[in-house]
């Protein structure tokens, strides 16, 4: 048996975040010990580890108590899980496209300002305006 914070730990959530899903009855069946604190078993841990990562894949709360309700009536329900995991799976490699797109930017605009630090090219700014010599500005205007 495992105590709320030996949960925390070894789920790597806080008490608070615990407490709140036993609450709101993702945790099914959590028994309780003679001085009525909750007590968790080895499968309980387990589902819980579920919670973290199903919370981590962007399910809200209404969506785990979907999958919890699911998860209990037993296997005739598992290809409406499936269907659920598989557009959080598909959620989670367009933003995984998105952060690759922004890793890219951040590899180029370093790349940008070490070779400007080095010297291989100018500095442009698209914020600064740059000031055309008083020669250009005659022969323009």
């Amino acid at each position: 048996m495992y105590t709320m914070m030996q949960v925390c730990k070894e789920a790597d959530m806080t008490y608070q975040a615990l407490k709140f899903y036993c609450n709101e009855g993702l945790v099914p069946n959590v028994k309780r010990d003679q001085n009525n604190r909750r007590v968790f078993e080895e499968r309980d841990v387990k589902w819980i580890k579920d919670l973290v990562c199903l919370k981590k894949c962007g399910m809200s709360i209404q969506e785990m108590k979907v999958y919890l309700d699911l998860c209990l009536q037993g296997p005739s329900t598992i290809p409406q899980r499936k269907e659920m995991l598989v557009k959080k799976q598909e959620e989670l490699q367009e933003k995984m496209a998105e952060l690759q797109e922004c890793v890219s930017y951040i590899d180029w605009k370093q790349e940008f300002y070490d070779d400007v630090l080095s010297g291989k090219r100018p500095y442009i700014s698209n914020l600064i305006p740059v000031e055309e010599p008083a020669e250009q500005m005659e022969q323009v205007g």
